[in-house]
């Protein structure tokens, strides 16, 4: 049998503290029709996002956020090798911790769910969602690259809407680097700025990253391209004095302890320009990444009316402007008509968003061959 090591059981216990926090955290099933349960991300937790709809409902807003710690540190009892790096099992198992939480909810404790648009097919297999009415929503005023029906839309039924995205991109320091190099996918692994490129600990978008930067589309890519991604990781990481999470890369950047990350993005720096002006993202010229969430109704909601309300709230050009500019993180809203301020738009590059829609491609779909082959060259990348 294989052993497992002390630092991964004391993992087990904190994450069997966690687990069991969230579920605890779980909504009981309330009468009360003024109030709506929302399992969302942080962003939607903005007093400044709530306020409106609730002042205006006379209703009070529950949000439960999540992602994939709980389930990430859960899974390390799982685990026969060592103790793998967790930044992987955050993102990519956000939305399982949040279907682990709803199968120890009951029926009805959630009204509202925000979720990867990745994951929306899955979601609605599970029949956790319920049907929308696309008229409902301001559907042609959502950028038409973001709209994507074959991830939001089951049999031709709409069962969540897009509200949100942005890009896996490079974040930098504009007063320490050449602004001008940034938009070349290929300064990740420019030895002009060796000591300094910290690198988002997530494989999928850095390797599509890096597949871009050598004109290779992501929907193209296969096992026969990841010797020479490896080839251009491994001289990225002899320039990377950082490979952490995003507040790892964050803090980094902007203390400035490193002038680039690589796989960053306006929601890496957004946030925090007003207090240093000299933080910034852009798309390389080869092309990004782009990521995108969606928002819908849970299927057991007894308050559905009052549900949906809330989602035309938030694609509504003023929830896109709050949602967008939310504390937690900022991004581009998927809604074109929202309600921003002008160095709101400034910040998140608005007038380039046609061309950064056009050169951006959505997060690879992988096999399992492939995932397994990706995971290997990342687990090299980090060795090395």
């Amino acid at each position: 049998m294989n052993k497992i090591s002390p630092w991964a059981k004391i993992q087990i216990g904190i994450a069997i503290i966690v687990f069991s926090t969230i579920i605890a955290d779980a909504p009981a099933l309330s009468a009360d029709k003024k109030v709506l349960n929302i399992l969302s991300w942080c962003d939607h937790e903005d007093p400044a996002l709530l306020r409106p709809f609730e002042e205006k409902y006379n209703v009070r807003i529950n949000v439960k956020g999540y992602d994939g710690t709980a389930m990430a540190l859960k899974l390390l009892k799982k685990q026969s090798k060592g103790v793998p790096r967790l930044m992987h099992l955050l993102v990519a198992l956000r939305t399982k911790v949040a279907l682990d939480l709803i199968d120890n909810s009951k029926p009805g404790d959630w009204d509202i769910f925000v979720v990867d648009s990745i994951d929306v097919r899955r979601v609605v297999k599970r029949g956790l969602l319920a049907p929308l009415n696309e008229t409902d929503f301001p559907w042609q005023d959502i950028f038409p690259e973001i709209r994507r029906p074959e991830l939001h839309h089951v049999d031709g039924k709409l069962y969540a809407v897009p509200e949100k995205f942005g890009y896996n991109a490079i974040a930098y320091n504009s007063k320490k680097t050449d602004p001008a190099d940034m938009r070349d996918a290929a300064v990740l692994w420019n030895p002009k700025y060796k000591g300094r490129i910290a690198v988002w600990d997530y494989y999928i978008p850095v390797i599509e990253l890096v597949a871009i930067g050598m004109g290779i589309k992501p929907a193209e890519l296969n096992q026969s391209h990841l010797p020479a991604i490896k080839a251009k990781l491994l001289k990225m990481k002899e320039l990377s004095p950082l490979v952490g999470d995003v507040d790892q890369v964050q803090a980094a950047l902007a203390k400035g302890r490193v002038d680039i990350i690589a796989a960053g993005g306006e929601f890496a720096v957004a946030s925090l320009q007003k207090e240093n002006p000299s933080l910034d993202w852009v798309l390389p010229n080869q092309g990004g990444v782009r990521w995108q969430q969606a928002i819908g109704v849970f299927a057991n909601s007894k308050k559905k009316d009052l549900a949906v309300k809330f989602l035309q709230y938030v694609l509504s050009p003023e929830g896109q402007g709050r949602l967008a500019t939310a504390a937690c993180y900022w991004a581009m809203p998927a809604n074109s008509k929202a309600d921003l301020a002008p160095d709101q738009k400034k910040i998140l590059r608005w007038d380039e968003q046609p061309e950064f829609l056009a050169n951006s491609f959505f997060y690879i779909q992988r096999d399992k061959a492939l995932d397994n082959a990706m995971q290997k060259v990342w687990k090299a990348f980090l060795k090395h």
